[in-house]
């Protein structure tokens, strides 16, 4: 079976940090970019960060970059997403997604149409 299984969510208080991990079974997630986005109570779905299946070239939104940082190790067929400094507006469901033919730099900005499998979602929740 195809898919991602998504890890790490929770509660963290402001200032503090969180690792998320996205972990593909059934595919090589190798021969993917992998994307994370975030979708807020009644916000559409943000492409946050992404990193190259190649060269492991990254993108990130203003909004996260200098704070989170992304990253994938092919051994362990997994894709990781660190969020350090987490506010408030960092609140949100979190996805990972696989994407075939991407390459993520900063010239590219993640559209949900351009990764097919998609993980389950995690919540995220950033409060004193």
């Amino acid at each position: 079976q195809v898919q991602l299984v998504q890890s790490g969510g929770g509660l963290v208080q402001p200032g503090g940090s969180l690792r998320l991990s996205c972990a593909a079974s059934g595919f090589r997630l190798d021969y993917y970019a992998i994307g994370w986005f975030r979708q807020a109570p009644g916000k559409e779905r943000e492409g946050i960060s992404c990193i190259s299946r190649i060269d492991g070239a990254t993108y990130y939104a203003a909004s996260v970059k200098g704070r989170f940082t992304i990253s994938r190790d092919n051994a362990k067929n997994t894709g990781y997403l660190q969020m350090n400094s987490l506010n408030a507006e960092d609140t949100a469901v979190y996805y990972c997604a696989a994407g075939e033919a991407l390459y993520c730099d900063s010239d590219y900005s993640p559209s949900t149409a351009d990764f097919q499998t998609w993980g389950q979602g995690t919540q995220v929740t950033i409060s004193s």
